[in-house]
C-alpha cells in the first residue's frame, strides 16, 4: 500500500470521527492562540486530519490521490531508499510552513480557526506539476484541458485575490504558500540528494512540448 492511500485513508477516518465530534474538532483544529498561550504546536499538523465537511474532504482526498502516487513514485526513482522519507517529509513539513503566515497574521486572534490538508496537498499537486508541466489539469467538473505550467500561475493568481479578499472561510494563503513551499522542497531535495536536475527538466518538457 503506498504512503499516499495510507494518508488519505487516515485522514478520512479521523475526518468522518470529527463530522459529528466537536471535541474532536476543538482538540485537532488549527487556533493560534492555543499554540500562543499554550504551546500547542501539534495543531499545525493535526489540523490537515479534519475537514469542514465531505465535499471538502473529498477534493483534497481525491486531489491528493490523483498526484500523490505519482510524485511518491518518482520521489522513490529520484532519491531512491531516501524517497519515500522525503515525501513524507515533504507532505508534513508543507502542513506546518503554509500556516506559519497565518499563524503569525492571527495568533492572538481568538475568532480565527482553520482547518484541512489543502496546504500540503497544493504542495504535492504542485510538485507533481513541476514533474510534468505539460500533464493536462481539469477544474472541478471540466475534464483536463490546460497543461500544469499554464494551470499554476493561473491558480497562484486568483488564490491572491482572494486570500486579498477574503470574502470567504477558505484559507487561501495555505493553499498559495504551500504550493510555493512544495516546488522549493522538491528543488532543494534534488541539488542536494541526487543528480536529477528539476528545473531543466521543467524547462526542456515543456520546449519538446511547444515544439
Amino acid at each position: 500500500m503506498s504512503i499516499t492511500l495510507i494518508i488519505i485513508i487516515i485522514t478520512a477516518a479521523i475526518s468522518f470521527s470529527a463530522f459529528n465530534n466537536q471535541k474532536i474538532v476543538n482538540d485537532l483544529i488549527f487556533y493560534p492562540p492555543a499554540i500562543t498561550e499554550q504551546n500547542q504546536w501539534y495543531r499545525f499538523i493535526t489540523c490537515g486530519f479534519i475537514h469542514a465537511d465531505l465535499v471538502h474532504l473529498a477534493f483534497n482526498m481525491l486531489s491528493l490521490y490523483m498526484f500523490g502516487e505519482a510524485v511518491e513514485n518518482n520521489f522513490q526513482y529520484i532519491f531512491h531508499t531516501k524517497g519515500n522519507i522525503l515525501y513524507l517529509l515533504l507532505y508534513f513539513s508543507a502542513l506546518i510552513i503554509c500556516l506559519l503566515p497565518t499563524y503569525f497574521k492571527h495568533k492572538n486572534d481568538v475568532y480565527y480557526r482553520s482547518l484541512g490538508a489543502s496546504g500540503a496537498v497544493s504542495a504535492v499537486v504542485f510538485v507533481g506539476m513541476f514533474l510534468f508541466p505539460t500533464a493536462k489539469i481539469g477544474i472541478f467538473i471540466l475534464p483536463p484541458f490546460i497543461p500544469g505550467f499554464i494551470f499554476a500561475p493561473l491558480y497562484l493568481l486568483i488564490s491572491w485575490q482572494l486570500a486579498k479578499k477574503g470574502a470567504d472561510n477558505i484559507n487561501h494563503s495555505a493553499h498559495i504558500w504551500g504550493a510555493l513551499y512544495g516546488i522549493v522542497f522538491f528543488m532543494i531535495a534534488c541539488y542536494t540528494l541526487s543528480d536529477f536536475d528539476a528545473i531543466d527538466n521543467f524547462t526542456q518538457t515543456i520546449i519538446h512540448w511547444w515544439k
